[in-house]
């Protein structure tokens, strides 16, 4: 036995890390079943679910939302929703049969044996209470720690998971932190209890690329330090790369097939998991084919199936495959799929062609393109910042938006990306008219929008419409979707009644969806689909320009690929125009004609999508670009350590000189002193504004980077 590397915070006792002979895995589950009551009915959420994990290894569940990953998750943790039961099966966490314990006891577990990291810190942290107090509370609650020991313990905690001045941080509340540092604070405690099997439920989904690629960092770095062992349930494929070393896809509520990440993402054996390889935009940014869409939406688990759960959504099956299920086979590799028909196999069924309409250029060819459609011209957004309930004092302003400008052609798609908080959303509700520039210019088709008002401010914005990045949130709960759709032909008195809805139901089979959904409410509706719905309501006045803010954030790679797919069909049937909004480099490469990149408010590069995704020439844009998660294990691992360090500064007091200094491995003095002018370095109108650019500057016969 061996302790990992030494600290203040222990050793795991009898958990042996890599190198070591484990006796058998410290989490086993076999033939796990969870059943969750409804009113009428049973869900049977995991069916029949066997995996394994030991100490010092980490383990991906990767697969759809519905699938049955964090109802799994959540049977370790005996969290399961107050009609949720594990109807059979056997959970065992070192040798301890989890499911036959007692609510006492598996409060003891849950607070020293099995940590949880959860999808949404800003929920799972309690608001009341100071970041530090609320580890320093769960060390008192298990570890009966005196006041002063568990507050030096967590300060302890704050510094091993990297956050920056934990002791000057420690009386900080959750809504003063960052999202990034928010997870940070929820892995310190879940960490605070020593545990022998950490579980990290969609850790980044809801984070940039950078603060992504920090956490996911530093959860792999932990696991190797500590020994511990890591369940990390994903629907992102690139995520569990280059860090899992096994992974498991579940389906509706089964394993589908499970393996070594190597050889998993080299070859997937089921169709299922081929599905979702083909889905993942960055294997067709290069081509700009269409992405795969599996069809179809995965079953009801709250009636019996029969036969193979995916077989009416593959293009391998065969009559077998629908009333016959497949076992869980075996391979010599110790590679496991259930499939009749498993990918490679001769003699191999032809597959159906994959959805999407053959490619097409997004941009028009005649002279019209080369004036734009929209032009942006030295744009600023600032934010007052008052103190006092009474008086208001002004004590500072918040950058959000400096001296911003680009043009966006007809007919085209201009993705802007970077991190959050760089100013991209304020971007575009500026444009839609949802807020008021500081300064600045926005023209629409040579209009000048910014001094318009009464009736031709109202005609100009029928022109520019919004699709929200949270669409149950921007749809009225209370209205069905014939008004939701309605209210803009309404308010902009566009045709009479047969009219309008004429023009809505001909835009819901645009979207994909039935007429019958009209007269449904959002609630009732998936993710994916209020996606549809919002993208619909933004055709209704048929705009010239469509201003899309995180369109696809947290979603499936198949409801992804859909929509991607759908939107670019759209473009080129109605000749739309887009500014696509999104801190997802390979999304934004895939779907965009042209690439603008955010930091701290101001553009620091544009240019061709391709020519900016292989050749950037800021420092910023190489870091996102390798801060991107690849569905590549190679890959991966050589990026590891790699990308964007540190937090974004404050917009309240930005750096002088370039905003990119404090984070920048090429800074100099002159950085600090002069804003950098951006440069021309490549075709197609590809700047950057950098005093010490990645590539040489067109017209300059030596590089200046050092």
């Amino acid at each position: 036995m061996r302790c990992a590397t030494p600290s203040r915070l222990g050793c795991f006792a009898g958990s042996p890390i890599r190198g070591d002979v484990a006796v058998e895995p410290v989490l086993r589950i076999e033939d796990l079943r969870v059943e969750v009551r409804l009113r009428d009915s049973v869900v049977r959420a995991v069916d029949g679910v066997s995996i394994h994990l030991r100490a010092n290894e980490m383990l991906g569940i990767v697969g759809e939302s519905g699938c049955g990953k964090t109802m799994t998750a959540l049977s370790v943790m005996r969290m399961l929703p107050p009609r949720g039961r594990i109807a059979g099966g056997s959970i065992r966490l070192a040798g301890k049969e989890l499911t036959a314990l007692t609510d006492a006891e598996m409060r003891h577990v849950r607070g020293n044996d099995v940590g949880m990291i959860f999808q949404d810190p800003f929920t799972s942290l309690n608001p009341t209470m100071s970041i530090g107090r609320q580890i320093a509370r769960a060390a008192r609650l298990h570890r009966g720690l005196s006041r002063a020991e568990a507050a030096e313990r967590a300060t302890d905690l704050l510094e091993l998971v990297g956050l920056p001045h934990a002791r000057q941080r420690f009386d900080d509340y959750p809504h003063q932190c960052s999202g990034g540092i928010r997870q940070r604070v929820m892995i310190a405690m879940a960490l605070s209890r020593e545990p022998k099997v950490l579980i990290a439920d969609e850790p980044t989904t809801a984070l940039d690329v950078s603060i992504q690629h920090q956490i996911l960092d530093l959860i792999d770095d932990l696991r190797q330090r500590l020994g511990m062992a890591v369940l990390l349930v994903s629907h992102d494929l690139g995520v569990v790369a280059g860090r899992a070393d096994r992974v498991a896809v579940m389906y509706a509520g089964k394993v589908a097939e499970s393996g070594d990440t190597d050889a998993l993402f080299a070859a997937p054996r089921h169709p299922y998991t081929e599905a979702l390889f083909e889905a993942l935009p960055e294997r067709a940014a290069a081509t700009r084919t269409p992405l795969y869409t599996i069809p179809g939406m995965p079953p009801g688990l709250a009636r019996p199936l029969v036969g193979c759960r995916f077989a009416p959504r593959c293009r391998y099956a065969e009559e077998r495959c629908t009333v016959e299920e497949p076992p869980l086979a075996v391979a010599l590799d110790g590679r496991r799929h259930a499939c009749f028909h498993p990918v490679g196999d001769p003699p191999q069924p032809l597959a159906r062609p994959a959805a999407g309409a053959p490619q097409v250029p997004t941009v028009a060819d005649d002279a019209a393109a080369a004036v734009p459609l929209l032009s942006v011209l030295g744009l600023v957004k600032d934010y007052p910042l008052a103190s006092g309930a009474m008086l208001r004092r002004r004590e500072g302003t918040v950058s959000a938006v400096a001296d911003v400008t680009f043009d966006v052609h007809r007919g085209e798609t201009f993705g802007l990306v970077g991190e959050s908080g760089c100013g991209k959303t304020t971007i575009g509700r500026l444009i839609v008219g949802l807020e008021k520039p500081t300064r600045g210019s926005i023209e629409l088709d040579g209009e000048e929008l910014t001094t318009l008002k009464g009736a031709a401010y109202r005609r100009a914005r029928r022109d520019i419409q919004l699709m929200f990045q949270d669409s149950s949130t921007s749809m009225d709960p209370r209205m069905r979707i014939a008004a939701t759709l309605r209210e803009p032909l309404a308010v902009q008195r566009v045709g009479n009644l047969r009219e309008r809805r004429h023009r809505i139901e001909e835009l819901l089979g645009k979207v994909g969806l039935p007429a019958a959904a009209l007269h449904r409410y959002p609630h009732e509706f998936s993710g994916g689909q209020r996606q549809l719905l919002s993208f619909a309501r933004a055709l209704t006045l048929m705009p010239k320009l469509v201003v899309t803010d995180e369109p696809v954030s947290a979603m499936d790679m198949s409801v992804q690929a859909h929509i991607l797919n759908l939107m670019r069909d759209l473009q080129h049937d109605l000749g739309l125009t887009y500014l696509f909004i999104s801190h997802d480099l390979a999304v934004v490469r895939y779907l965009s004609d042209r690439i603008g990149v955010m930091y701290l408010g101001k553009i620091v590069e544009v240019g061709p999508a391709e020519e900016v995704y292989r050749n950037p020439a800021h420092p910023y844009t190489k870091g996102l670009v390798d801060s991107a998660p690849v569905a590549d294990p190679v890959i991966e691992r050589q990026k590891l350590r790699s990308g964007i360090k540190g937090e974004l500064p404050s917009a309240i007091d930005p750096p002088s000189g370039c905003r990119f200094r404090t984070r920048c491995e090429f800074a100099q003095d002159v950085c600090a002193e002069v804003e950098p002018p951006a440069r021309p370095f490549g075709p197609g109108g590809h700047v950057a504004a950098c005093h010490f650019p990645l590539a040489r500057p067109a017209g300059v016969t030596a590089s200046p980077a050092t």
